[in-house]
């Protein structure tokens, strides 16, 4: 089994200590976000395979690596480095530290362990197509030699993605919008240019509508490169999360509305203020990362209420 630690909040930056307690125990529950009963995910023992982490700041989470290192378990990390203005990403590192960092993974665990995740790619008055080119460009530079892929993607425009992006617009002073599917490929297009000439080898992260022929679909869950870190074969079947995706089958940890970096696109979050309040409220030694599911009467397990 693969353990995605995780696409619905950011671990690494935020609960370090919950997953080292959870490993300590040897697993975790998880609230099924599409209704049905909680589930258990073994983290130790014979039945994990590897890890992919996602995250925007590694830095809390390296006593955790370095300790899946001593054991010899695979791990993965999806590193998302966008450098865009405050007011699309309220409380993210700064470039810099994310460029540094993935370098420091690079000299700790090798260069095929991060993979830079430059998504969603947003187009605002803040962030034009020139914008993204040289922001591009600068991270690309950066990274050089520290890493080998690079996943693109456009954002995907969900109900709360949109309310959340012109709640914040209206704020902060910007205006946005969703390009047409040939604009789209033509920054993709500028984009895997710049991402090769460092040495860097661009993906597309389940959008085939804008599949260019030199553009590879990624596999953020990827078996293969999970394998290759690890030394020998994990095998693990195809299973996406929607339609475009090529991962690999995992078990994801994470719980919706608790990651506090304050992305306007996020998918993973309705509100900011409710993120905010999980993420103070959440208790390491507790089995769940999010609320703990409410009990029925008769004690059948119910889903925390989402807000």
């Amino acid at each position: 089994m693969i353990v995605s630690a995780s696409y619905r909040s950011d671990i690494p930056a935020f609960y370090a200590e919950w997953f080292a307690r959870r490993r300590a125990a040897g697993f975790c529950q998880v609230v099924n976000p599409y209704g049905g009963a909680p589930y258990r995910v073994p983290l130790a023992g014979p039945e994990v395979a590897g890890f992919v982490f996602w995250t925007r700041n590694a830095a809390p989470f390296l006593p955790a690596l370095d300790g899946l290192a001593a054991e010899g378990l695979p791990f993965l990390v999806q590193y998302t480095v966008t450098g865009y203005p405050r007011a699309l990403e309220a409380a993210v590192p700064p470039p810099a530290r994310g460029v540094a960092l993935i370098r420091e993974l690079a000299a700790r665990y090798g260069p095929r362990v991060a993979v830079w995740r430059y998504d969603p790619v947003m187009i605002t008055s803040l962030t034009e197509a020139d914008w993204h080119l040289e922001a591009f460009r600068r991270l690309a530079g950066g990274l050089a030699g520290a890493c080998d892929e690079v996943v693109l993607s456009f954002a995907q425009i969900y109900a709360k993605t949109r309310a959340n992006t012109e709640r914040a617009a209206k704020a902060r002073g910007f205006s946005w919008r969703d390009p047409d599917a040939e604009a789209k490929r033509a920054l993709l297009a500028g984009l895997a240019e710049i991402a090769r000439a460092a040495g860097i080898e661009p993906s597309l992260c389940a959008q085939p509508e804008l599949s260019e022929a030199r553009i590879r679909p990624a596999r953020c869950i990827d078996a293969e490169r999970l394998s290759a870190v690890a030394g020998r074969a994990i095998a693990a079947r195809r299973k996406g999360n929607r339609p475009g995706c090529l991962c690999a089958e995992s078990r994801d940890i994470g719980a919706y509305d608790s990651c506090p970096h304050g992305c306007v696109y996020c998918y993973a979050v309705r509100r900011q203020d409710l993120a905010k309040a999980r993420y103070r409220a959440q208790d390491p030694d507790s089995a769940f990362l999010g609320p703990e599911p409410r009990r029925t009467p008769g004690g059948t397990p119910k889903p925390a209420a989402r807000g």
